[in-house]
């Protein structure tokens, strides 16, 4: 099997555990790809590494079976990010905190690893969200995300005007601090903080929600992924934040948004028997009896 890993470098911890994945990996004899920042930071520890592992720079053509990303949810959005159309399956393995998007936990990689090579995996498809621009474009080209897109305010001073229509239909004017559209993978992120509902990874939707709405009446809305969403914005101080997946810039209130569904979806592997709803009984501690005994 042709592995890459990707990683946070700078996590606590970092270290030990891609030693330990490594280790693993080097059991089952796989052919091992690290992507370059991993890999220089490991030459800076002094870490031991064959000769065979191969390196992958930016805008290489990555061609493995699985990709590893060893950090948190943010961790994985970037390795979802340099995947990208490829297909590849990414399987998540924790080093940060809550992560939705993450199957391993940091004390379990030997076994996970062996589970993996034993057993195989299995893989969930995820919808991605694309960004369209009449104006200006994001300086490094970025024009999709795996979670949401968010149109937000800069100031602290005043809301702004989010006027939206979809599917060739007006919906509303937004008078909000901002404007999230989510996929299924997003509904437990940012989108879970304004109250948005949880989809689950199949359903073929997107959820609009506002960023502390001006008025209480405006609530999430979910509408299918293959509508079309059009956004226009104003703003007291003329300008507006662009966020893609916490990717952020600024833009000019004169940009019309266009967004869609992504024409290539990315591919979550899962050990098999790890469900979704295991996942969220989990991370959301459903049913936890909080009282003390």
């Amino acid at each position: 099997m042709r592995v890459a890993v990707f990683g946070s470098i700078h996590k606590k911890g970092f270290s030990n555990a891609c030693d330990m994945l490594l280790q693993a990996l080097e059991r089952h004899e796989a052919d091992v790809f690290l992507f370059d920042e991993v890999y220089n930071h490991l030459l800076s520890v002094n870490a031991y590494l064959p000769a065979k592992y191969n390196v992958l720079q930016a805008g290489d053509d990555i061609q493995v079976d699985l990709a590893l990303s060893l950090g948190g949810d943010g961790t994985f959005l970037k390795t979802a990010q340099r995947i990208g159309n490829r297909r590849i399956p990414i399987l998540g393995i924790k080093l940060g905190n809550l992560g939705f998007l993450i199957d391993v936990q940091s004390n379990e990689i030997s076994a996970a690893i062996d589970d993996i090579f034993e057993n195989g995996i299995q893989i969930e498809e995820r919808s991605m969200l694309q960004l369209k621009t009449d104006k200006q474009r994001f300086t490094n080209g970025e024009t999709i995300a795996l979670n949401e897109i968010a149109v937000l305010k800069l100031d602290i001073s005043s809301m702004i005007k989010v006027h939206t229509t979809v599917n060739g239909e007006y919906l509303c004017t937004y008078r909000a601090d901002g404007l999230l559209i989510s996929t299924p993978t997003g509904s437990t992120a940012y989108a879970l903080s304004v109250g948005a509902s949880i989809l689950v990874p199949q359903n073929k939707s997107f959820i609009l929600s506002p960023v502390a709405p001006h008025s209480l009446n405006l609530r999430p809305v979910v509408i299918p992924d293959d509508w079309k969403i059009e956004l226009e914005v104003e703003s007291r101080n003329d300008n507006f934040l662009i966020s893609l997946d916490g990717r952020s810039q600024v833009f000019d209130k004169h940009t019309k948004l266009i967004i869609t569904k992504a024409d290539y979806s990315i591919l979550l592997a899962k050990r098999k028997g790890h469900t979704y709803f295991k996942t969220l009984r989990e991370k959301l501690m459903w049913a936890a009896d909080a009282r003390s005994n």
